[in-house]
């Protein structure tokens, strides 16, 4: 049986790697998604027919959700469209990365901007119609760097962190209207990003891992499908390290 079968999720930065691959997990159990994108929209058409190729249903969905106006106007788009917004993943991120000391103001920004600020948007307006429904899921991307910190990453981890706060306390505050919030926090995961790597670095990050491997999007896909179903309905507030063993110690 499809776990989210007649939901409707909404992913923010979900027209590629780890956002496009949950995005794609979701529709496989049967929820109706809403696929978020800044400003690559082939990748997020791509997303959306590779879902409605596999019998699903999606749309695309374009906002800059660092923007309160516009978060607020996305999730209103959504629910207007399809009458309801059951699962929502605050996935949308980017990197600025550097040291503290050569940091500029606007790397600080505009990465807290979009990893923390967006998010706390999108959550503020979608908190609101799962709160009149009495029932939701919220799953926030933090990443490994907001529980351990990492060198030249001072603003990444510092939203990422920031993320698995705000999980816990909106978990406190819409836990008695039936909607739960929880963070996964992925590891070395293959993307573009670590693709990009050199392979000494590859190398020498799949070291740190306990079990000597980087993961997979699907990987982290599979465990927010997890907390966006009725299997994870006693489960708020909780941070959730997909990340092969890296933080085991």
């Amino acid at each position: 049986m499809r776990r989210l079968e007649g939901r409707v999720a909404l992913v923010t930065g979900g027209s590629r790697g780890i956002g496009a691959a949950i995005a794609l997990r979701l529709a496989t159990e049967g929820a109706t998604v809403a696929v978020n994108y800044a400003g690559n929209a082939s990748a997020a058409a791509d997303v959306v027919a590779q879902i409605v190729s596999g019998g699903g249903t999606a749309e695309m969905f374009q906002a800059d959700i660092g923007d309160s106006t516009a978060a607020t106007d996305l999730v209103t788009a959504v629910v207007e469209r399809f009458g309801r917004l059951d699962v929502l993943v605050n996935n949308a991120g980017i990197t600025r990365d550097g040291l503290l000391v050569r940091m500029s103001d606007d790397d600080w920004n505009a990465v807290v901007g979009t990893n923390l600020s967006g998010a706390f948007f999108v959550t503020r307006a979608a908190g609101k119609v799962m709160m009149k429904a009495r029932a939701g899921s919220i799953i926030n991307v933090s990443s490994v760097v907001g529980l351990t910190g990492n060198a030249g990453q001072v603003n990444y981890a510092s939203a990422k962190a920031g993320l698995i706060g705000m999980t816990k306390s909106v978990a406190r505050e819409l836990a008695s209207r039936g909607v739960r919030a929880n963070a996964v926090a992925p590891g070395f995961i293959a993307t573009d990003m670590t693709d990009a790597l050199p392979e000494a670095a590859r190398d020498a990050a799949a070291a740190t891992i306990a079990m000597g491997r980087f993961g997979m999007p699907e990987d982290v896909a599979a465990c927010v499908a997890f907390l966006a179903s009725d299997d994870a309905s006693y489960l708020t507030g909780q941070t959730i390290a997909v990340d092969g063993g890296m933080t085991c110690v």
